[in-house]
């Protein structure tokens, strides 16, 4: 009787222990939770960003203002007859000899 009472408390140590430190532990399941929230956060910044894209590939598809929009704002082009004009902001441009002396 004495050997049973030993070897039930052993198993319920160990038991004990695998609750508290092992694999499978509350602690464990806590950052895996939180690691799932992490990735489901991820994964819906994610989602949101294809959906934007998407929207712009039909956009380019059917739509030839959101062409000429995206070569103005990307590429930099100008339609025929057009003026381009460059303004310079001399508070931000820096002479190219400071540029090589640092």
């Amino acid at each position: 009787m004495r050997w049973l009472i030993i070897i039930l408390l052993l198993l319920l140590a160990g038991l004990q222990y695998r609750l508290w430190v092992g694999e499978g532990s509350l602690a464990h399941r806590a950052e895996l939770n939180r690691q799932l929230q992490q990735q489901e956060s991820e994964n819906q910044a994610l989602r949101d960003r294809n959906e934007r894209i998407a929207t712009d590939v039909e956009s380019l598809k059917t739509n030839l203002d959101s062409i000429e929009e995206k070569a103005r704002a990307d590429l930099g082009m100008i339609k025929q007859g057009e003026t381009f004009y460059l303004v310079i902001d001399k508070d931000q441009q820096r002479p190219a000899s400071q540029d090589s002396d640092q």
